[in-house]
């Protein structure tokens, strides 16, 4: 069997964990598995690596910092190989363009365009251990690129791919997804099997033990990923993998909470053809990324938009927005809102899921701002004070304590 493992930071974040990382490592080989590892750097390198940059300049070169920052990751594999040939695996440490790994041109946010697995296979042929660094390749131009953030997720994803892997195992520091965050709800209960589909939602809402680009990648390769703890590796984790029918039996699968939102509201703009469009491409021009939107229906040729960006990217939407301040009756900016999203694929063949969310949080006196839908998510916008308190409620409403 071919396994690839990925860790993440914390589960290398210093020599002792590197140590237990090359543990779990050398156990795997020793059932006669073939091992492809994927390292995060040790928690704090990279952020450390941009502290450094900073002292230099507030913009420093992408170009460079892409070759700085990526050298976190290739510190950890190479250690890791060090620490497992001391305990007499084979093994061999790879830089992402050593691995084969090509990506587009685009520094610090580079997607995988191509994989060359010959000198890993070749490697694997051979009975060794290959480490990869996880989170960068090179491109055309033979300069090194990163993959934005989840990127050595991705790489974990994009190499059992390429390579056939029968597994994919992505190690962090909790044993699974859960219901909801079990920090806001301590009934949370850890989901076996999940749908690449539920994942996404989960992934997008807030959720942050998956990214979703690499859940889009699994998906797209059919790569089973099992998420699971480096400190518990004995425990199983759960399973993300394509939806079964058995999966709609489970209504709602989770909760998820995301207070990284901000509300836009344009009064009285120009009721036209065309309205909506002029402005939702200026913001994507400027690859703003809005979520929920409501626009009413037109009243004296006038009308109501009301959307949703992340509160990162709220500055810059004002600014976008400042040619209209004297084209609409009003804008407003809210930054104390709240998305509470209920996720289910269970949701496709049972109906009242909406009816339920809707009085559950009336019973709790929470007003709804904003609803959107999709063939498995409820999302609703709330006020952020009562965003845990309609966690713990939807929780309950559906009983997935049980």
């Amino acid at each position: 069997m071919l396994v690839v493992q990925k860790f993440g930071g914390t589960s290398v974040g210093d020599l002792d964990r590197i140590k237990n990382v090359a543990n779990i490592v050398k156990k795997t080989k020793e059932r006669g598995n073939d091992v492809v590892v994927v390292v995060s750097a040790m928690a704090g390198e990279t952020n450390k690596l941009i502290d450094f940059a900073n002292y230099f300049s507030k913009t420093p070169p992408q170009r460079e910092m892409d070759l700085l920052v990526s050298s976190g990751e290739r510190v950890t594999s190479a250690l890791l190989s060090i620490a497992l040939q001391s305990m007499g695996i084979e093994a061999i440490a790879l830089t992402g363009r050593q691995a084969g790994i090509k990506t587009t041109k685009d520094h610090t946010k580079a997607r995988i365009m191509d994989i060359n697995p010959a000198k890993m296979q070749k490697h694997l042929n051979e009975g060794k251990v290959v480490i990869v660094a996880g989170f960068q390749g090179i491109s055309e131009e033979g300069d090194v690129t990163t993959l934005g953030r989840g990127g050595s997720d991705l790489t974990a994803v994009a190499i059992a791919g390429a390579l056939g892997a029968d597994k994919c195992e992505i190690y962090t520091d909790v044993d699974g997804i859960y219901t909801t965050d079990p920090r806001i709800e301590p009934k949370a209960r850890k989901i076996n099997v999940i749908s690449y589909d539920e994942m996404l939602e989960l992934a997008s809402l807030g959720a942050k033990v998956m990214q979703s680009r690499s859940v889009e990648l699994a998906k797209k390769l059919g790569v089973d990923i099992e998420v699971k703890s480096s400190f518990k590796p004995e425990i199983k984790g759960t399973l993300i993998t394509k939806e079964t029918p058995d999966m709609e039996k489970v209504l709602v699968s989770g909760i998820a909470l995301d207070k990284n939102q901000a509300r836009v509201s344009i009064f009285g703009v120009e009721d036209r053809p065309g309205i909506s469009a002029e402005i939702f491409s200026k913001l994507a021009d400027k690859n703003i990324n809005v979520d929920m939107i409501v626009q009413n229906v037109g009243k004296d040729n006038k009308a109501n938009l009301t959307f949703t960006v992340p509160e990162t990217e709220l500055e810059l939407t004002k600014e976008v927005l400042k040619e209209y301040e004297n084209k609409a009756e009003a804008i407003e900016y809210d930054r104390d809102i709240a998305k509470v999203s209920v996720v289910g694929v269970g949701m496709k063949s049972h109906s009242g899921v909406a009816a339920t969310a809707f009085n559950t949080l009336a019973k709790e006196n929470i007003n709804i701002l904003m609803i959107s839908t999709s063939e498995i998510k409820i999302s609703m916008v709330i006020d952020e004070k009562y965003g845990e308190l309609a966690v713990r409620a939807l929780h309950k409403a559906y009983n997935l304590d049980k």
